[in-house]
């Protein structure tokens, strides 16, 4: 394929396919029709045929070459699997193009300081885990790397202090970059503010600008309730202290941060021991459920 691509690379071989495209030609035909000298012609079609896109047979005193369909076919094909891959639904280039009509939009928002104060973003997701094994995902640096970011970065630094005032460090990079030779992608620095394991975690985290002051300050309220089959995760997201440099980060909480809540989901769905734990948890509520039950019937009226 390299071969391939190189020899259609240049102008004049690719007039010569164009010309033997429409019927097999001699040499001095396809000279006289390229406008070309004949040695400089014949040089072409050997890099040509070497490449396996063109084939010869000597005629009497001529040599005529013609065009072998086969591997054309096969580099549509190729660019066509990479065309639809880029354009699948779903994809990353779908992600990339409505982040970018956000981008635009946003940008043009922010003409002044606390210009998106009060925005705020609600998201919801039914997870397939109890609600103690959803908070050790929440709260636990380890887990919280696994699913924090979306696919395309990578954790790099992360301390989350899961108690009231405790910090919390999210710093990350290009998912590819794993000898940090490119700018970090991100930092944020925030607080946790209220802690009811298996039920409610709240903070404030603030994305940093290149010159280290805050970008804005997120308030993210995550409460979570069980479920028959898991639990139920429910996320407010709002905005305060917004400034005018801050337009790109919130032009990507909606997509990023659905992305990340996406990933946590798929992530506990295919880990077979959040089921085993699911089902701990809710044998642990059925026994105590049971235990009441029956100390209460068992109690004198």
């Amino acid at each position: 394929m390299d071969a391939l691509l190189t020899a259609l690379a240049d102008p004049a071989r690719w007039r010569l396919v164009g010309l033997l495209a429409e019927r097999p030609r001699p040499v001095g035909v396809l000279a006289q029709l390229a406008e070309a000298r004949q040695p400089q012609t014949t040089k072409h079609l050997q890099t040509l045929e070497r490449a396996g896109v063109v084939t010869s047979q000597r005629s009497g005193q001529r040599r005529v070459y013609a065009l072998q369909a086969g591997p054309l076919r096969e580099l549509a094909a190729a660019l066509t699997l990479l065309a639809d891959t880029a354009e699948q639904a779903g994809g990353s280039r779908e992600t990339y193009d409505r982040y970018g009509l956000s981008l635009q939009a946003e940008r043009l928002a922010a003409a002044e300081p606390g210009w998106a104060d009060g925005r705020s973003f609600r998201f919801h997701r039914s997870l397939t885990a109890g609600p103690e094994e959803v908070w050790r995902h929440l709260t636990e640096a380890p887990l919280l790397a696994r699913w924090w970011t979306p696919d395309d970065l990578r954790v790099s630094e992360l301390v989350f202090e899961a108690r009231p005032g405790g910090r919390i460090v999210h710093e990350y990079r290009d998912a590819e970059d794993t000898e940090g030779s490119d700018p970090v992608a991100g930092r944020a620095l925030g607080v946790v503010e209220d802690v009811r394991p298996g039920e409610r975690l709240a903070y404030r985290l603030s994305p940093l600008l290149a010159d280290g002051g805050p970008a804005f300050t997120a308030h993210l309220d995550l409460g979570l309730r069980p479920t028959d089959t898991g639990s139920e995760l429910d996320v407010h997201f709002r905005v305060t202290d917004s400034t005018i440099d801050s337009a790109d980060f919130i032009a990507g909480i909606e997509i990023g941060f659905g992305q990340s809540l996406d990933k946590l989901a798929t992530i506990l769905t295919a880990d077979p021991r959040t089921t085993e734990r699911s089902e701990r948890e809710r044998e642990r509520t059925d026994h105590t459920m049971n235990a009441q039950h029956d100390t209460s019937t068992r109690s004198p009226k």
